[in-house]
C-alpha cells in the first residue's frame, strides 16, 4: 500500500510522556512521545474503538481511556500474551516540522448508505434536517458526499425535535417530503413530537434513525431501543434495513408510503449495514405514484348542486385541503356572492381584501366569520376537518368536499359528501348548479361586518395600560409591511389567537401545528419553510414560551444564513395557560417565566435583534427587521391581557 507524508500542526505535537489526538490529512491519529521518541498510532483501540489520543502514558505504556488496555506508544504492540494492536505509522521530526506517513486513502467503495441517499434524491428528497452521531455516520458520510456533488442540502440542528418540526413544515408547505436524521435511542425518540405533528396534519416526512449494530440489537446494549415499535403509531410505515435487504426498494417504498399516506415513513439503519459495500441500483419513482386528482361521482355532485341552487345565503368554509383549489373556489364564491370563511390552518387562502373574504372561523377567528356562519342556510366545506376548533355549526345544512373519505362525516353528519379532488369537485359543482341560483349577493354584508370589525381592531390597537403593547397594534403594522410572497409560521399560544384575528393577510400561507397544537413549532417551522425556498421571505411569529423550547436553533439560522424574521411576543408567562386556569376558576399557578433580554440574546447569537415597548417604535423597528440581510428577532414587550 502506498503512503504519503503529511505535516502535523505544531500545536498537535505532544510533549514528553504525553499523548494527543491530531487530525492529519482529515484522519485522526494518536501522537505520543515517550523516551524522547515520537510515535503515531491509529486513533482507535481495536477492542471497542476507544480514542487512544485521549489516553495516558503510564510506566511507558499507552493506556486506552475506555477500558484500560495497554499498547506500546511507539509501535502499538500490546504486552506479551496479546496480539491485537492498532496500526502504527512512521514519523519524522525534521527542521521544517513533524511529519507522519499515512497510507493513501483508498478509492471510495459504494455503500448501502450511498444507495439510501441516492434513492432519496431520485425521489426528490434533497433536504435533510438532523444531527450526526455515532450510529448514523455511514449514511451521514453518504449525505456529505451528495452535498459535495450539489445534490442534497443538509441542515445540522441543535435538537432533533427541531429537525422533525422543520421537516413537517416543509411537507405542509410543499406537499413533498424532507428527511430528518437522528442517532439510535434518544436522538430518535426526540423526533417523535415533530413527527406526530406531521402525522396529524397530513405532512409527508422521511425519518431516518441510526441504530446500534445488529449483533447488539435486543440485548440491552447502550442506546438499544426497539425503534420500529417506538415509531409504529406515528408512522404510516416503519422498516429496518438488514444486510440482505433490497435497500433501494425499501427506501422507494418508504417515500411512496409517505406521499400516498400523507404521513411519516420511518427507516431504521443499523450501524454496520450503512457502510456495507453495495453495487445495488438506487430506487426510482418512475411508475410508482398515481394521480391523486380523482373526479367526484356525478351523483354526489348533482345532489350537492340541488342544495346550492336552492340556498339563499350559502357560505364556503375553506380548509387547508383547499389550498390547491383557490381558483375554482374563488370562482364559485364570486358567482354565488357567497362569503369565504377559512379555518385557521387555511388562513391566507384568499387575501383578506377580497370582497368576499370573511377571515378565520373558530377559536382564532373573527366576528365577521362567526356572524356569517350564523346567518347562513347552507355551508359548503372544502378540505376541512370539522374538528371542534373549526367553528363549523353542526346544525346547518352541510356539503363536504374532500379527497379523504375519513374526513367526510368524521365529527358531524353532512347532507352531501363529495369525495374527490377539491378543485375538480368545485369545478363540477359550479357547472352542475346551472344558471340563476337562488343565492343573494352577500358582498354588502361582508363589507358591513368587516367595517365593524376593523373599527374594533383600531380601538384595541390604541389600548394602553402601561404594561406593554397590545397585540392588535403589532399585527396592524405586520399586516401592512409583510411582503405578499412571505410565508408565516406561527407557534401555539395567545399570540396565535391574535394572529388569526388581527392579521390582514395578502394571501400568504400560514404554517402551524394544527391538530397536535404543539408549543415550540414556530421557529423550527420557519427553518423548514426557508429550506423549501431560500429566496422567499419567512416570518416566524412566536411567544416567549414556545421560542424558549428551541431558542438555541437561532444559532442554526445564523450558521446557515437563514434570513428568518422573527416577531417574538414576550408577556413573561405562559399566557394561554394562565387564561385557561382563570377560566376554570383556578388561580394562576406555575405559568410565569424568567426570560432573558431576547434582543440581546439574538445579537449574542450573531443575529439582529431589537426590543419594542411602545406603539411609536413598532413600525420603524419592523421595517428594519424586514430589510435586514440575515436572521432578525423583534422582541415585543406585550401586555398579557391585550391579546
Amino acid at each position: 500500500m502506498s503512503t504519503s507524508w503529511h505535516r502535523v500542526a505544531t500545536t498537535d505535537v505532544p510533549g514528553e510522556g504525553r499523548v494527543r489526538t491530531a487530525v492529519v490529512d482529515g484522519r485522526s491519529v494518536a501522537l505520543a512521545r515517550c523516551g524522547g521518541r515520537l510515535g503515531a498510532l491509529e486513533n482507535r483501540c481495536p477492542h471497542q474503538g476507544g480514542p487512544l489520543g485521549e489516553g495516558s502514558i503510564e510506566n511507558g505504556w499507552l493506556r486506552c481511556p475506555w477500558h484500560g488496555y495497554d499498547y506500546d506508544p511507539l509501535t502499538g504492540t500490546p504486552p506479551e500474551g496479546f496480539s491485537d494492536a492498532p496500526a502504527a505509522f512512521p514519523t519524522e521530526e525534521r527542521a521544517d516540522g513533524t511529519w507522519v506517513a499515512l497510507p493513501d486513502l483508498p478509492a471510495h467503495v459504494r455503500t448501502v448508505g450511498d444507495v439510501v441517499v441516492e434513492t432519496l434524491i431520485n425521489w426528490g428528497v434533497d433536504r435533510v434536517f438532523g444531527m450526526v452521531g455515532h450510529s448514523n455516520l455511514g449514511v451521514a458520510e453518504a449525505m456529505r458526499r451528495a452535498e459535495e456533488r450539489g445534490e442534497l442540502s443538509y441542515v445540522g440542528i441543535r435538537h432533533e425535535g427541531a429537525a422533525a418540526f422543520a421537516a413537517s413544515a416543509y411537507g405542509k408547505l410543499t406537499g413533498r417530503p424532507a428527511a430528518c436524521l437522528a442517532i439510535a435511542g434518544p436522538g430518535s425518540t426526540n423526533l417523535l413530537t415533530g413527527l406526530y405533528d406531521a402525522k396529524v396534519d397530513g405532512a409527508p416526512v422521511i425519518a431516518l434513525s441510526g441504530q446500534v449494530p445488529s449483533s447488539a440489537l435486543g440485548r440491552g446494549a447502550f442506546q438499544d431501543l426497539d425503534l420500529n415499535a417506538a415509531f409504529r403509531d406515528v408512522s404510516v410505515s416503519t422498516a429496518t434495513l438488514h444486510a440482505a435487504s433490497d435497500h433501494g426498494e425499501l427506501i422507494s417504498a418508504a417515500v411512496k408510503h409517505a406521499l400516498d399516506g400523507r404521513g411519516v415513513a420511518h427507516l431504521v439503519l443499523p450501524d454496520e449495514v450503512q457502510v456495507q459495500p453495495s453495487d445495488a441500483e438506487p430506487g426510482r419513482p418512475d411508475g410508482r405514484l398515481a394521480n391523486r386528482r380523482t373526479q367526484p361521482s356525478p351523483d354526489s355532485v348533482a345532489d350537492a348542486a340541488v342544495l346550492v341552487r336552492g340556498a339563499r345565503r350559502p357560505i364556503i368554509v375553506a380548509g387547508h385541503g383547499a389550498r390547491a383549489a383557490v381558483g375554482p373556489l374563488t370562482a364559485l364564491a364570486e358567482r354565488l356572492g357567497a362569503p369565504v370563511l377559512t379555518t385557521f390552518k387555511a388562513k391566507g387562502l384568499i387575501p383578506d381584501d377580497h370582497e368576499l373574504a370573511a377571515g378565520v372561523l373558530g377559536r382564532s377567528g373573527t366576528p365577521v366569520a362567526s356572524w356569517l356562519m350564523n346567518e347562513s342556510d347552507l355551508v359548503i366545506v372544502v378540505g376541512a376537518s370539522f374538528s371542534n376548533h373549526t367553528g363549523i355549526a353542526s346544525y346547518k345544512t352541510l356539503i363536504a368536499i374532500d379527497d379523504d373519505p375519513a374526513a367526510i362525516g368524521r365529527f358531524t353528519p353532512v347532507a352531501v359528501g363529495v369525495l374527490g379532488d377539491a378543485g375538480l369537485g368545485l369545478t363540477a359543482l359550479d357547472a352542475a348548479i346551472g344558471a340563476d341560483p337562488a343565492a343573494v349577493d352577500q358582498r354588502s354584508d361582508v363589507a358591513a361586518r368587516r367595517a365593524l370589525w376593523r373599527a374594533e381592531k383600531e380601538r384595541r390597537a390604541a389600548d394602553d395600560r402601561g404594561r406593554g403593547l397590545p397585540a392588535a397594534a403589532v399585527f396592524d403594522v405586520l399586516s401592512r409591511l409583510a411582503p405578499a410572497d412571505a410565508v408565516f409560521t406561527v407557534d401555539v399560544g395567545n399570540h396565535a389567537y391574535s394572529f388569526g384575528r388581527y392579521l390582514e393577510s395578502k394571501g400568504q400561507p400560514v404554517l402551524m401545528s394544527g391538530y397536535l397544537g404543539s408549543i415550540g413549532f414556530g421557529f423550527p417551522a420557519a427553518m423548514g419553510a426557508w429550506a423549501a425556498d431560500p429566496s422567499r421571505p419567512v416570518i416566524a411569529v412566536t411567544g416567549d414560551g414556545g421560542f424558549g423550547q428551541y431558542l438555541a436553533e437561532l444559532t442554526t439560522a445564523v450558521k446557515y444564513r437563514m434570513p428568518i424574521k422573527h416577531v417574538l411576543f414576550d408577556n413573561g408567562s405562559l399566557g394561554k395557560i394562565g387564561k385557561e386556569q382563570r377560566a376554570g376558576q383556578f388561580p394562576e399557578w406555575q405559568v410565569s417565566l424568567v426570560n432573558p433580554d431576547f434582543a440581546a440574546y439574538a445579537r449574542l447569537c450573531g443575529a439582529g435583534g431589537e426590543t419594542v415597548r411602545t406603539r411609536g417604535e413598532i413600525e420603524p423597528a419592523m421595517a428594519r427587521m424586514l430589510a435586514a440581510e440575515g436572521p432578525y428577532l423583534l422582541h415585543v414587550v406585550q401586555d398579557a391581557e391585550l391579546v
